[in-house]
């Protein structure tokens, strides 16, 4: 697929660009475009560089976002990843995940009186032991 990057036409395929970067080691992605190739986070910028043989300062990011999304690899920006979520309980997350009911453990839509109660009921702990003679 032809692409053009820095003003200068490329014909890139997505075979061609996995066969480049398989044996690159990726530089950490500090915030700036990245692209996803195989299951490595490379860095727009190297991406360009190591596939046009450019200077960095001749080209975007953006431009080489574009070329390797038209070429079928995923593209993302860094400041997606910045935003952490709300973080949840793993079980409330777990059960979210699964679209189980949001209401939090021992909350009022548990059973048999929260987690606080024995599972006969709702009678308060330190109560008298039925099974003691």
């Amino acid at each position: 697929m032809r692409c053009v990057i820095a003003r200068f036409p490329f014909d890139l395929s997505k075979a061609e660009v996995l066969a480049t970067m398989k044996d690159v080691v990726p530089e950490p992605v500090t915030g700036g475009e990245y692209v996803i190739i195989g299951r490595r986070n490379y860095p727009a910028k190297q991406v360009g560089a190591v596939i046009t043989r450019q200077d960095r300062r001749d080209f975007t990011s953006g431009e080489v976002t574009r070329a390797m999304t038209r070429l079928g690899f995923t593209c993302r920006s860094g400041q997606e990843t910045a935003a952490p979520e709300a973080a949840l309980p793993p079980v409330q997350a777990a059960s979210a995940m699964l679209g189980g009911p949001s209401a939090p453990l021992g909350g009022p839509s548990a059973p048999l009186g929260g987690p606080q109660a024995p599972l006969g009921g709702s009678a308060p702990l330190g109560g008298i032991d039925p099974l003691e003679g």
